[in-house]
């Protein structure tokens, strides 16, 4: 099974992946005349808007959605496997990715809201509905929204739980199984609630979890300020294969930057596009900004507080794809790659950091799920014609028993392979939304020029 998932991911991320992603980001960027930084401010006040007497989630809830399922296990145990990887330099080209990728944030988001539909539950859409409607390709609509439920639901919910229970059981006197078990009760008490209770919970959890992360994060770095010149110089340095450490693996480095990158801001995935369309905003391009910035909250600042905190300690090595060590900075922790940060923590706060980021990873990994649940669920919802139906109700209800179960299974699996099913998943969204997004693109840049001549 390892050995046929491996051949699935080389497949999916193949270097034609890696380059459609930082091209589109760039001419996404170009053709919105660089939004996603001459409407910064804009971006801000967006977060805060809803439509006067709307009857979906507000455009912050959505935010915070989106935001709880970016900021995950990948801003932690997917940090430190980029740098794993490819070496320090992989952290830039997750900067590039991020910064790209608000502008093709911007656009999914906008094509979502233009594309919703209604539903009892409120409103839903996301690349599905964009593809149907505004492509006219209903089996490629559908075909994407299977994919969402089996690569949200399923996939990248295995990679979130192992991350929990790989990080608990680092740090406490817990097993794996229970870990899992826990998790997926708790999580029960939240999906099981409907959309609402998801929007709630994930507007008090995540910026509570974002803040406090961030908070201890800069901690460590002051800490460890003097090798902070180093770590940038490493990270330019490492990015371009002047580092004669890892000046072989660039391709790995480049590699890995995009896919960690991408796994963890979900620009282009399609995730964010499908939370986006629930919100009830006075216009589409609104939303769109809204989530743009959602991107820099998880890379610019979750990802590089995990990523300075291990550069500067020290504490990671780096393994060529052969399993070579390339570089020992820690050598006992091997390929423990969670361990990373928590060993970082550690240098600062002995005995505390593994706890630490345990909890933390809790946190982010349970608001991560609930917001895979919301993508899954919102498939479903489409397959189904929005129409709440019985049959879509059994659907939904049967899912939700199903989640619960690949929580407990991705709890106690090792994890190379959940992290590969979790690329095949991302992948696979990436290559359907993106190639969209670029025939649907100027729909979106006349949403943009029309909201800017309301504002004036």
């Amino acid at each position: 099974m390892e050995h046929i998932v491996g051949i699935v991911n080389d497949i999916v991320w193949n270097p034609g992946l890696v380059a459609l992603l930082i091209l589109a980001g760039l001419y996404f960027s170009v053709r919105t005349r660089f939004v996603q930084v001459r409407r910064f401010g804009l971006m801000l006040r967006s977060l805060f808007s809803r439509k006067a007497g709307g009857k979906g989630i507000s455009s912050f809830q959505a935010f915070c959605i989106a935001l709880s399922g970016r900021v995950g296990t990948g801003n932690i145990v997917g940090v430190a496997t980029a740098i794993a990887f490819g070496g320090p330099g992989a952290v830039f080209w997750m900067w590039v990715v991020a910064f790209f990728g608000a502008s093709t944030a911007f656009v999914e988001s906008t094509l979502a809201q233009k594309y919703k539909f209604p539903h009892h539950s409120g409103y839903r859409g996301g690349p599905f509905s964009f593809i149907e409607k505004g492509l006219g390709l209903k089996w490629l609509g559908v075909a994407f929204a299977v994919i969402t439920v089996v690569a949200c639901g399923f996939f990248l919910t295995t990679v979130q739980a192992n991350g929990v229970s790989s990080a608990v059981n680092n740090a406490f006197p817990v097993s794996k199984l229970v870990s899992g078990l826990v998790l997926a009760a708790v999580l029960g008490l939240v999906v099981f609630g409907g959309v609402q209770r998801i929007a709630k919970v994930a507007s008090v959890i995540t910026p509570f979890m974002a803040l406090g992360y961030i908070v201890m994060a800069i901690i460590v770095i002051a800490v460890h300020w003097e090798a902070i010149p180093g770590v940038f110089a490493s990270i330019f340095k490492g990015a371009f294969g002047i580092n004669p450490v890892a000046g072989g693996i660039i391709g790995s480095t480049i590699a890995m930057g995009v896919k960690r990158g991408i796994f963890s801001n979900e620009a282009g995935q399609g995730t964010g596009a499908i939370v986006s369309a629930a919100a009830d905003v006075p216009h589409p391009a609104q939303q769109g900004l809204a989530q743009a910035f959602s991107v820099y909250v998880d890379t610019l600042l979750v990802c590089t507080a995990t990523a300075l905190m291990i550069l500067s300690s020290g504490t990671y090595n780096i393994i060529s794809q052969g399993g070579e060590l390339l570089y020992a900075g820690a050598p006992e922790l091997g390929n423990n790659y969670v361990n990373y940060t928590q060993s970082a923590v550690d240098s600062v706060f002995a005995g505390f950091g593994s706890q630490f980021v345990s909890i933390a990873m809790v946190f982010f990994a349970f608001s991560t799920i609930m917001a895979y649940y919301f993508y899954a669920e919102t498939g479903i919802i489409y397959l189904f014609n929005g129409r709440g139906s019985k049959g879509e109700r059994i659907t939904v209800r049967a899912f939700q028993v199903l989640m619960l179960v690949a929580v407990v299974f991705g709890a106690v699996r090792e994890a190379d392979v959940v992290w590969q099913l979790g690329d095949i998943g991302v992948g696979l969204m990436a290559w359907v939304t993106v190639v969209s997004l670029l025939i649907l693109c100027p729909q979106a840049i006349r949403e943009l020029k029309d909201f800017e001549q309301h504002r004036r």
